[in-house]
């Protein structure tokens, strides 16, 4: 036994009487290793994570990051007395703050550290999830459809379908399902009607393995949907970002390297609208050309129209063409019989 911390409170008891056990004393000198040396946590809660599903994800983690489970209430001590011992310590008032202040450090939860990529780390938990059955009491992480068609079961489980409000039918000695039923909604407890039922059909409709809860990277915490961005989203928020930081340049006059090739452009254009007015002509950047263009009628999109008025001109001929003949029909006869 080993003299660590006081204790909480109580008659008899001093600063030096509260002892820890020799394995909790290397779990504090572990997790403090492991808070020394990696900047980026990912928040995970365990719920229905069986021991075997954790080796297999520890396995698969090997050399990419450390997954440390333990008490809520000992990782605290943890981040606690670490700010206690170095109250300076910017780094880690931080993960105090941020793991313990935002409440991070709640029900199930553990920690895994990395240096890493956190996409790639996203995809090994996301990869070990194990298909299990509905068991009674259990909340539904989805929604449960059961699908119309033949059950196969025989006409005395209609019971269990009755009990749900599933319509149904016998056919050929077997009850089937009419339509497709939602029998759990997500959030909702599984009851033992739904269990009994699902079980009877051979249907496992969880999926359960780690769920990534927050990310903390260097000080700032996120949501895993972070990590679910494609290149292609990032592409467009920082298009975003960009055209929004133009328009407010332009709008104030302040330029920036975002709206200097707008200025360039516009001021090119001014200069070019002087050249056409007048005798002036701008001998570089190929301005002569495009002076000639403009007033030749050949630059600028003056071709499209051109293009465009020989199509109209051809389908006017002969609609034009029908009404002289029916002009010629008329003046044949002028209204009168050839007896008239």
């Amino acid at each position: 036994m080993v003299r660590h911390r006081p204790a909480k409170g109580g008659a008899g008891f001093g600063r030096d009487d509260r002892v820890f056990s020799d394995k909790k004393i290397a779990y504090f000198k572990h997790a403090n290793e492991l808070f020394d040396q990696y900047e980026k946590i990912i928040v995970i809660m365990n719920d229905n994570v069986q021991s075997n599903q954790m080796q297999n994800i520890r396995i698969s983690l090997r050399g990419l990051a450390i997954i440390l489970m333990g008490k809520n209430t000992t990782i605290k001590k943890v981040l606690l007395d670490r700010t206690t011992r170095d109250p300076e310590n910017v780094r880690d008032k931080m993960l105090y703050d941020k793991l313990v202040g935002d409440k991070l450090l709640k029900d199930n939860v553990g920690l895994v550290f990395t240096n890493g990529d956190l996409a790639e780390i996203k995809k090994v938990i996301d990869g070990n999830k194990v298909q299990a059955p509905a068991r009674q009491g259990a909340i539904a992480p989805l929604d449960v459809y059961i699908p119309p068609g033949n059950t196969g079961l025989e006409p005395t489980k209609t019971s269990f379908f009755q009990a749900l409000n599933i319509n149904t039918k016998i056919t050929k000695g077997t009850v089937e399902i009419l339509k497709e039923e939602l029998i759990l909604k997500t959030g909702d407890k599984v009851g033992s009607s739904e269990a009994t039922l699902l079980a009877m059909l051979g249907v496992k409709p969880f999926f359960y393995g780690m769920e990534i809860q927050k990310i903390y990277d260097n000080g700032q915490v996120y949501d895993k949907k972070v990590l679910e961005m494609t290149d292609e989203d990032m592409a467009k928020m920082f298009e975003g970002g960009i055209s929004q930081v133009t328009g407010l340049s332009l709008g104030t006059g302040i330029t920036t390297e975002a709206s200097l090739p707008h200025l360039i452009g516009h001021t090119f254009k001014s200069f070019l609208a002087v050249s056409v007015a007048t005798e002036w002509v701008m001998e570089s950047c190929n301005a002569a050309e495009l002076r000639e263009a403009v007033l030749s009628g050949k630059g600028l999109g003056g071709p499209a129209p051109a293009a465009s008025a020989a199509p109209a001109a051809a389908e006017a001929a002969p609609a034009a063409a029908a009404p002289v003949e029916e002009e010629e029909e008329e003046d044949d006869d002028m209204g009168f019989g050839l007896f008239d």
